[in-house]
């Protein structure tokens, strides 16, 4: 029944009722209390209709017929311009229906009404916030907290949008204040530990997080920030389990897959991150740093193609992350994709010009297109960037090497000692004696410790002597037992050690200070032009009359070594070692000549059953040594040899050389663009590949030099014989 407001009933008892009604839920009776005095009467005063459209708005708006709410409250605004109630309630009304212009609008004048009002400047604030004007929101929030200062969702709100403000101190302290009025809200304990993880203080992180999880135990994104603390202070295990524990709870949850993956790529379980990986993006195909971790991993698996594809996604998807352009021009690179791997490096320095990695990744593929210029400059702008860039350092040394700019590349060089990727870098700690830095030797004991190639070793032996003449009293050599016999003959070498015993003599002090052989041109300064003769080499007469008979048993004619494959771990190995032993097959073309195997190792068992019609001796498999090597080499009239410690050992021997370089990746010593060396002035010549030249080609060009270097002692020796 619907009641009627006569004399006997006041219009205010009438409001106050069905107010009362109201705020009780029964809108539709507090409803029907006040519509007969919803319409302009003469009767009813402008302050009890506007009470009466107020409480018709709410009824309105609690039985959700928003569009009547709303019509209610502005007739309630028209009625009555300062009705500050109804301006918060429209407000309110306009923001949960999305209309947040109009919101903002509505607030504006709330707060022109009431000045002094926090929830008005608070409630602006999340109007402006969710129209993405966050400094203004800002500004709102903080006068709401200068209002009232123990407002703690104000403060909450104003350190949501301080952190995305990136300003993190700010957004600690809004963080803090808010936690004091609410102490067991989960969200902004979490929320605090974020800043401070991006504050870098991750055990506080950590305990933040902890502590949200304390109030609310299934909480999977608090799990999952904690498994980004838990891995930033490298406790992967517990930082796994909390991942895992996050996906129990949400297991579509794509950032912890993500998270995960990167905890299993710590814990070197690159397989395990890649389903990760493909687990986050299958649950969210459009996201950007999962397909970017995806490239990660699966780079690191040497899966290239597959990281291509990745990082191209990723840079599809948001074209922003500076880091996948930057790593998907490294995989371009190693494909030997070079003109792509420029271009994906220009794209991560047009989107971050200070990013030093990429300097440094474009100067290495500058490098080996041979623009040696632009690649030095590319280098200097990583290191100018960032003075510490080991990496960098150590390609332009490289980079100077080559050129033949020593004074500069030796000193550069020495940066190997910075990286912990070398093996150099594990050296200092393990040799715990003063390492020698060109002061005298006068008197003094030195050790020589390798910690590079055997064919280093071999180069740089002729280093010896001269450390001998700076003073040394004595010199032993540290090195791998295949160096021991050859190392022994060395003019200079006091005592030949393997690297253990070598490490207890250290231990027990006897020796002053120690060295690498490869520092040795750097306090010794040496320049192209003062490159030390190399050591002259003698094999031991007892194992060359041991090799001998085999050898004898050759046909007649001219004996040449071979070795087509390097060491298999060589980071350019790939490269620099011929494919098959079946791509030298036009040198056994060569009239009167005989060839002998000296290939150890990788491409060994090639040379044991050489395919028919390959005359090819083969004694790697017998040698024992360098000085096996030697006493081979001694008794055969040219070497011809991939970049690998033959070609060092044949030339230091005096015995003509011939090296096949790689196409690219050239090493630093054979320089550029040279047929010869200045480390093996009269005994070395180089037979480089050019750009897109097949092995098949280079081997024809040697297969050449044979016919005219031995035709032509040939037709010598035949005219000295008639004389």
């Amino acid at each position: 029944m619907t009641s009627t407001p006569t004399r006997a009933s006041s219009i205010a008892d009438i409001n106050q009722q069905a107010a009362s009604l109201c705020s009780a839920g029964q809108f539709a009776e507090a409803w029907s209390l006040v519509k007969p005095i919803l319409e302009p009467r003469a009767d009813v005063a402008e302050d009890s209709r506007a009470d009466a459209l107020n409480i018709a708005g709410a009824c309105s708006y609690g039985l959700g017929s928003l569009t009547d709410a709303e019509n209610y409250w502005r007739q309630c605004l028209r009625a009555k311009p300062g009705y500050a109630e109804v301006y918060s309630s429209l407000g309110m009304l306009l923001k949960s229906v999305g209309r947040l212009s109009a919101a903002k609008a509505v607030y504006r004048q709330l707060v022109a009404l009431r000045p002094a009002q926090a929830d008005a400047h608070n409630n602006l604030g999340a109007v402006l916030y969710g129209m993405g004007y966050k400094d203004e929101a800002e500004a709102s929030y903080r006068q709401a907290v200068a209002l009232r200062p123990d407002y703690a969702h104000a403060h909450y709100n104003r350190a949501i949008v301080l952190h995305e403000l990136r300003r993190p101190q700010e957004a600690e302290v809004a963080y803090r204040h808010a936690l004091i009025g609410l102490p067991s809200h989960a969200e902004a304990h979490n929320n605090l530990g974020n800043v401070l993880m991006e504050l870098g203080r991750v055990d506080e992180a950590d305990a933040a997080y902890r502590q949200a999880l304390t109030i609310k135990p299934q909480y999977p994104e608090a799990l999952n920030n904690l498994g980004g603390a838990l891995k930033a202070a490298h406790r992967l295990p517990e930082a796994e389990l909390a991942c895992r524990l996050a996906l129990a709870i949400r297991p579509d949850y794509a950032e912890a897959h993500l998270n995960l993956g990167a905890v299993l790529a710590d814990l070197k379980r690159l397989p395990e991150a890649e389903a990760a990986y493909r687990a986050a993006i299958s649950h969210r195909p459009d996201y950007a740093e999962a397909h970017y971790n995806l490239g990660l991993a699966l780079s690191n698996l040497e899966r290239l193609p597959e990281a291509e594809m990745a990082y191209r996604e990723a840079v599809r998807l948001r074209p922003d992350i500076v880091h996948a352009h930057n790593n998907l021009g490294g995989v371009l690179r190693v494909l030997d994709r070079l003109p792509e791997a420029l271009e994906a490096f220009a794209q991560a320095l047009a989107l971050r010009p200070d990013l030093a990695e990429a300097h440094y990744n474009l100067g290495t593929a500058l490098a080996q297109l041979m623009r040696l210029p632009e690649a030095e400059a590319a280098y200097l702008r990583a290191l100018a960037l960032r003075a510490d860039y080991g990496e960098a350092r150590f390609g332009l040394a490289v980079l100077m090497l080559g050129m033949g700019r020593f004074d500069e590349g030796w000193r550069l060089y020495e940066c190997r000692y910075e990286l912990p990727g070398f093996v150099h870098h594990k050296t200092r700690s393990m040799v715990n004696c003063p390492q020698w830095q060109g002061d005298t030797l006068a008197g003094k004991s030195l050790l020589i410790w390798q910690e590079d190639g055997l064919g280093d070793m071999v180069q740089f032996s002729r280093y010896v002597a001269l450390l001998k003449a700076q003073g040394a009293a004595h010199i032993a050599f540290a090195c791998v037992p295949a160096l021991h016999r050859l190392m022994a003959s060395v003019d200079g070498v006091d005592a030949v050690l393997d690297h253990d015993t070598a490490l207890a003599r250290v231990a027990a002090s006897t020796y002053d200070c120690w060295t690498s052989l490869l520092s040795a041109p750097l306090h010794l300064r040496t320049t192209v032009d003062t490159i030390p003769r190399a050591v002259r080499l003698a094999a031991e007469p007892s194992l060359v009359e041991k090799w001998r008979p085999m050898l004898e048993g050759m046909p007649p004619g001219r004996k040449i070594g071979l070795v087509w494959k390097g060491n298999a771990k060589h980071h350019n190995d790939a490269n620099r070692s011929i494919p098959t032993l079946a791509t030298l097959a036009p040198l056994w073309n060569v009239p009167g000549l005989s060839f002998v195997s000296l290939q150890k190792g990788q491409g060994e068992d090639e040379a044991q059953n050489p395919p028919a019609g390959q005359p090819l001796l083969e004694l790697g498999s017998a040698v024992n040594d360098f000085a096996d090597s030697a006493a081979i080499i001694e008794q055969l009239d040219l070497v011809i040899c991939v970049d690998t410690s033959m070609a060092h050992l044949a030339a230091s021997l005096g015995k003509p050389c011939w090296v096949m370089l790689p196409e690219k990746d050239v090493d630093w010593r054979w320089m550029h663009e040279r047929s010869d060396s200045p480390w093996y002035p009269h005994t070395l010549r180089l037979f480089r590949r050019a750009a897109g030249e097949s092995w098949s080609a280079a081997v024809e060009r040697v297969r050449q030099a044979c016919v005219e270097r031995f035709s032509t002692e040939e037709a010598a020796e035949l005219c000295s014989v008639k004389k």
